[in-house]
């Protein structure tokens, strides 16, 4: 339902142009005839509202569509006071991970961090924007055009959301790295070649490319986990050196090309610890060398996904000051462990993460959504996670009920539907490492059905019976959650599928080590229904994929998946052997296994990459 309403007064530039955009989302339409609106422009978002008429109080534009946003509809007594924590909050979304976000996805998220108050938005792309210079940079990776990057600036810009940049320029750019026409610019797979003068030619079209779609004049210029920087071909060609003064040294030439086209960089702060030889988020104070490394034209994002006290965040924000020049938060929606997000690590994390960054008078603040081993988390889940971070920063509290009743409001979808899809990652009994949580749908749906390395790990859990039983609370929240439907369709699949291959896994070594040949039969007849059940679930991964996302990159899911299919036809032929008495012995099936991953209180940690999870023989070579 619609509701009309005449807003009036002070208020932000092409309002109209963005209210017709959040149409659909607000439910609100202008109209001289509707109810009064009368809007102001203040120090404060506020909402006042006597049931027939409402007063709204607005600082900044992004203010004004949440505080439209918090207007109760139909009319009714509301009144609310809010101040924002934070001069800049907002999302970093993976977009390097396999997965490239299509602009109208983009577009979506806009919208709803309008509402949510969000006003700063990041495409973290290591290859994935086009360098005119560079036709292999991002080639067939679905990389951004100018354009598109250009139309989705206009966008946010609609509503007060500043687009930054989000680039890398030392490490993590093994994907652009790799061709043979960029190899030239290799310390190692991973790292650029500092000092060379080509890395500098090559960072400036970088640099130029990534910033000239946007307003912005802030750029990420990435630099994290730069791991064997100077020890490559740096080593050969130039000899040791100190690698912070190696780092030091890169640093100051990308600022000196950022300052050339008037940007204001931010970079991950971690490389300045871990060559201290310290862990990065428990480690000790930074050394002189480090502090010196730190150019004062950069502001370093303390990156921190991992703790649940807010102590621990705030005796990090002092080892960053430091180095005496800003910090930028960056938490985690822990939407990389595999299929499923970890929600209650996210929001555990998030309120310490954020608290201790209230009491430190951090200025920006990020949430972070990665897509680390395939992007397999559909960046949709993410929703609620950005919601908390609208909440906390405008009420500066995490209230359940609260979070609940916006996310409701702005993103029409049930919390509690979202923090359910967690139950995937662990079933009962089955505890998470603190700060490494459990991503059960992740490994039992790519471990091999022969070669079963979690055997003896899983064998205290009823996983398949866990799966089973979540397959209705999944429908039932597609059908509650319309607006979701598809991703909920594929978690169902993805929990009956689940359901039988679990099936498989938690008997097929004891049919064979027992001898037990009819159950040997009623497993091989029962493989049909599992492939059945993983071809479902590849048609609806890849529905609700390319509703979000560019199409390249899904070819990396339907390999996998397609493996398993191939391996459980394998399986199905031994063990039809062995059920028809051919043979004896299933080999891979009788070798004892070793419980590898599950401590004594039966947690289990994060197992994220097909090289641990489907084999222990290598996979990449």
């Amino acid at each position: 339902m619609e509701y009309k309403l005449h807003i009036t007064g002070e208020l932000p530039e092409g309002w109209q142009q963005a209210l017709a955009e959040l149409r659909q989302e607000l439910s609100i339409v202008p109209d001289g005839g509707g109810a009064q609106v009368v809007c102001q422009r203040g120090d404060e978002l506020a909402v006042d509202c006597d049931g027939t008429a409402v007063r709204l109080i607005w600082a900044e534009p992004i203010q004004f569509y949440r505080a439209l946003s918090l207007i109760p509809l139909p009319l009714a007594p509301f009144h609310t006071r809010e101040r924002t924590r934070f001069g800049s909050v907002g999302m970093m979304f993976d977009c390097s991970r396999n997965a490239v976000l299509k602009p109208e996805a983009v577009r979506l998220f806009l919208r709803k961090m309008a509402l949510m108050g969000l006003n700063l938005a990041m495409l973290y792309t290591e290859d994935t924007y086009e360098i005119p210079e560079q036709p292999f940079f991002g080639y067939k990776r679905g990389r951004y055009t100018y354009d598109e990057l250009k139309g989705l600036d206009d966008y946010g810009a609609l509503f007060g959301i500043e687009l930054c940049p989000c680039i890398q320029t030392l490490g993590h750019l093994k994907r652009a790295l790799h061709w043979p026409a960029l190899h030239y610019l290799r310390d190692n797979e991973e790292v650029l070649l500092a000092d060379q003068e080509e890395t500098y030619v090559f960072i400036e079209q970088m640099i130029r490319a990534a910033s000239a779609p946007f307003r912005s004049r802030r750029i990420h210029i990435g630099m994290d986990e730069a791991y064997g920087v100077g020890l490559g071909v740096h080593l050969t060609r130039f000899g040791y050196e100190d690698p912070r003064s190696v780092i030091g040294r890169h640093l100051r030439r990308v600022l000196d090309i950022a300052d050339k086209y008037g940007l204001k960089p931010m970079m991950w702060s971690d490389m300045y610890f871990h060559l201290d030889g310290c862990d990065y988020h428990s480690g000790g104070m930074p050394s002189e060398k480090a502090i010196a490394a730190v150019d004062k034209r950069v502001s370093l994002v303390y990156w921190d996904y991992y703790h649940a006290k807010q102590e621990q965040y705030a005796t990090a924000l002092k080892k960053h000051a430091a180095f005496r020049v800003p910090t930028v938060f960056a938490g985690g929606l822990w939407t990389w462990p595999g299929p499923a997000p970890a929600y209650p690590l996210a929001i555990e994390n998030t309120v310490a993460g954020l608290s201790a960054c209230m009491e430190a008078d951090v200025d920006t603040v990020l949430a972070t959504a990665w897509g680390d081993n395939g992007a397999e988390t559909n960046m949709l889940t993410a929703l609620l996670g950005m919601q908390l971070y609208g909440e906390m920063t405008y009420t500066g509290v995490y209230d359940p009920d609260a979070l609940a009743e916006r996310f409701r409001r702005c993103c029409d979808a049930d919390a509690q539907a979202f923090l359910d899809i967690s139950l995937l990652n662990a079933a009962p009994g089955m505890v998470s490492y603190p700060s490494d949580p459990a991503n059960a749908c992740k490994f039992m749906l790519y471990q091999d059905p022969l070669v079963e390395l979690f055997e003896a790990d899983m064998e205290p859990f009823h996983l398949a019976e866990h799966f089973a039983g979540l397959v209705p609370l999944y429908a039932r929240y597609a059908e509650e959650n319309p607006a979701y439907s598809l991703v909920f369709e594929f978690y169902t699949a993805l929990a009956h599928a689940l359901a039988c291959k679990c099936a498989w896994h938690e008997q097929a070594a004891k049919a064979v080590r027992g001898r037990d040949r009819d159950l040997a039969r009623e497993l091989a007849a029962g493989i049909d229904d599992t492939v059945e059940a993983l071809e479902v679930l590849r048609r609806i991964w890849r529905r609700l994929w390319e509703s979000t996302n560019k199409p390249n990159g899904f070819e990396v899911i339907e390999v996998r998946l397609g493996g398993v299919i191939a391996r459980l036809g394998t399986a199905q032929e031994k063990m039809n052997a062995f059920a028809c008495g051919q043979t004896d012995d299933i080999p891979e099936l009788t070798e004892p296994s070793l419980v590898c991953k599950r401590r004594p209180d039966n947690s289990i940690n994060c197992t994220n990459t097909m090289d641990e999870i489907a084999t222990p023989s290598r996979i990449d070579y």
